[in-house]
């Protein structure tokens, strides 16, 4: 059994959402950022955190490439051509979506007053947009960015995307508006939403 450091409406979700998919019994210590339990788990206070057999392991993304390579599932084998497009895929996510929805949030309510700059999110917003414009235009046709497959890419995605949605940025893309439904009805999705 896994046990889950952090809160459901965190980066927690993604690991939350991933072992749902994989069908992985875990436990959830909802602790939030810089939390004693965060800490405890991870001397800079950030969530999520996993342990599993005593390690801990810390950063939604290395936990979910972890947990993908050891149960054979939501990835392509590593050193296979599908491996890269989909950490290409992941790594362009965090880059373009995921980046410029945490530099929100920082000048929003995380930052000290005083460093915040907060017309900054005109800016944002706007890198935000292109971003997906430029996503769109490298999926194919399949319902998940790796075709028929869902894989670990889909959920860091899918949660940048509701993420945009609560922060006010908005999906301009009409396509992943269409992606975002088709994943929040997946039992996984629901059942990582629910508890």
């Amino acid at each position: 059994m896994y046990t889950l450091i952090g809160v459901t409406p965190s980066r927690a979700f993604r690991v939350k959402w991933l072992l749902e998919e994989l069908g992985q019994p875990y436990e959830q210590i909802n602790a939030g950022p810089h939390s004693p339990e965060a800490l405890e788990h991870n001397p800079s206070g950030k969530i999520p955190a996993l342990v599993d057999d005593g390690a801990v392991l810390t950063d939604s993304t290395a936990i979910m490439t972890y947990l993908a390579d050891k149960h054979d599932g939501m990835t392509f084998k590593a050193g296979t051509l599908g491996r890269a497009r989909q950490d290409g895929f992941t790594n362009l996510i965090l880059d373009e979506f995921d980046a410029v929805l945490w530099s929100a949030a920082r000048h929003s309510f995380i930052l000290p007053k005083d460093k915040r700059v907060p017309e900054i999110k005109d800016t944002l917003k706007w890198e935000f947009a292109e971003a997906q414009s430029r996503l769109v235009a490298q999926m194919g046709d399949g319902p998940f960015l790796m075709g028929d497959r869902l894989t670990i890419a889909d959920v860091v995605l899918g949660h940048c995307l509701g993420w945009a949605i609560t922060a006010k940025f908005g999906i301009t893309e009409p396509r992943l508006s269409d992606y975002l439904n088709t994943l929040k009805v997946r039992p996984a999705y629901k059942a990582a939403r629910a508890s």
